[in-house]
């Protein structure tokens, strides 16, 4: 998918919600996966996996970028002390993209809702590496895709649960806690659910 897809009008659209993975999804990439979803329209969806951690930090990605020598130069902008990266999907893990706070623009950033955008180029991290970028972001290495249809067909084999995605949950820093805080939107305990999928 494009990025200009972002932003279908379709009544059923899921954008700016969670996927929250089910107990028997397919695939070691999507278990316990808490997904943002930016794209959803008959061409397909797109998304981030927000609550997987990649072993470079952003400091170090920084570096390994050539925006700043040493991971010292830094200075994040007030409220933002930490950018955390994630592995986003299995697609284009050498791609780099970022989920903000509407507080930034630039000519590549796209909006996805009214509160996050999304920025695919390294302008935005040179931005957070002098302090002058937004106030919050979380980083994705390579993203999640779906074709057509195929999101929904598993949506209705009880794939995954979906629901309005919280600001509070996308852009946390503590990755391990998303998964139980975005069942906790659903008023869901994970041990229930897990305990339901063994019945399915």
């Amino acid at each position: 998918m494009q990025f200009d897809e972002i932003g279908g009008s379709a009544a059923t659209s899921l954008e700016g919600h969670f996927l929250i993975a089910m107990p028997g999804i397919e695939g070691e990439v999507f278990a316990r996966t808490v997904i943002y979803l930016c794209a959803h329209s008959a061409n397909g969806a797109m998304g981030f996996i927000i609550n997987k951690a990649q072993t470079t930090s952003f400091p170090q990605l920084l570096t390994q970028l050539g925006i700043v020598e040493h991971e010292g130069e830094i200075r994040m902008p007030s409220g933002g002390a930490e950018v955390s990266v994630c592995r986003g999907g299995p697609v284009e893990q050498s791609r780099g993209f970022v989920l903000h706070s509407v507080d930034y623009d630039s000519e590549s950033t796209v909006a996805v809702d009214h509160e996050i955008a999304l920025t695919p180029t390294t302008d935005i991290l040179r931005a957070i590496s002098q302090g002058i970028g937004p106030k919050t972001a979380i980083m994705a290495l390579g993203y999640s895709g779906w074709a057509p249809g195929q999101l929904e067909e598993e949506i209705a084999q009880n794939g995954w649960l979906t629901c309005k995605a919280d600001l509070s949950i996308v852009f946390s820093n503590e990755l391990t806690d998303k998964y139980d805080r975005a069942l906790g939107l659903l008023g869901i305990q994970q041990a229930f659910l897990n305990t339901e999928a063994g019945h399915a």
